[in-house]
């Protein structure tokens, strides 16, 4: 997600001078430096010194102890969390009480700049910083606010983890598509490229999907067939059922963290 990060924000036309990248391995520092060209460093108080917003990429596990390294070193910087799973309360309590902290859960397709990122503000945060910290993330995507920070859990299940659940059905489809006699190559590009024209028809048509859905869906034909199908074996409700107990799980991993 940090590379993500570094080289949207370098093809928007950010200057590599004005990114720093902290990490401990001498061999993701080389890389980093060799391919994106920003400056580079080991020592968290160089990494910051030239800095008014510190972006945190790192595992949930590195958290406390990274928080707890840079509490001191905090002046007036806005901290933008990138760590899956850790409520603002946990970050705060581990800066030592520092609430300039923004909170963000984006989604794998920022690896190719088509992510969606919820975005939560602590009430310290100025609006200067919230429209910083959205330039930011917007490099790898598009970006929705959430007013409350446990949205976040409703965000990590349907966006975090939706792209799985998106490639689970595609192999679904091509499983579907090989059984019927297509062959690897056409059952994959028949997947993509439906999954990409839908969406795109969505995006500009401006209409719901269930409107879209009733439009596609003969009486008596194909669709209609199919959809039955997927009715009768409450398909939906069992999407329904997957995203509640995903957000379930992202609950449960916030209060992991919360006696820590």
């Amino acid at each position: 997600m940090a590379e993500a990060l570094i080289g949207g924000l370098i093809q928007q036309g950010y200057s590599a001078a004005q990114i720093c990248v902290v990490d401990i391995n001498p061999e993701t520092r080389k890389k980093i430096k060799e391919e994106y060209k920003v400056t580079v460093t080991e020592n968290l108080a160089d990494g910051i010194a030239d800095s008014n917003i510190i972006l945190l990429a790192i595992k949930p596990h590195q958290l406390p102890s990274v928080a707890q390294d840079l509490a001191p070193l905090l002046k007036a910087h806005l901290i933008i969390s990138v760590v899956a799973g850790i409520r603002t309360k946990e970050i705060c309590r581990w800066l030592s009480g520092y609430t300039q902290v923004i909170r963000s859960m984006p989604n794998t397709p920022a690896l190719v700049r088509a992510a969606i990122t919820g975005l939560f503000a602590l009430p310290k945060v100025s609006a200067e910083e919230r429209h910083s910290a959205e330039t930011i993330i917007k490099a790898v995507g598009s970006v929705l606010w959430v007013e409350h920070e446990e949205q976040l859990d409703a965000v990590t299940a349907i966006s975090g983890s939706g792209p799985a659940y998106i490639f689970y059905f595609m192999e679904a489809m091509e499983q579907a598509g090989r059984e019927l006699g297509l062959n690897d190559i056409q059952s994959h590009q028949l997947s993509l490229e439906t999954f990409l024209g839908a969406a795109k028809l969505v995006s500009i048509r401006k209409e719901s999907p269930a409107t879209l859905r009733a439009k596609v869906t003969s009486k008596n034909g194909t669709t209609a067939y199919g959809i039955k199908a997927m009715e009768n074996a409450e398909t939906d409700k069992k999407i329904i059922r997957a995203i509640h107990s995903a957000h379930k799980r992202s609950e449960e991993i916030g209060n992991e963290f919360s006696n820590k």
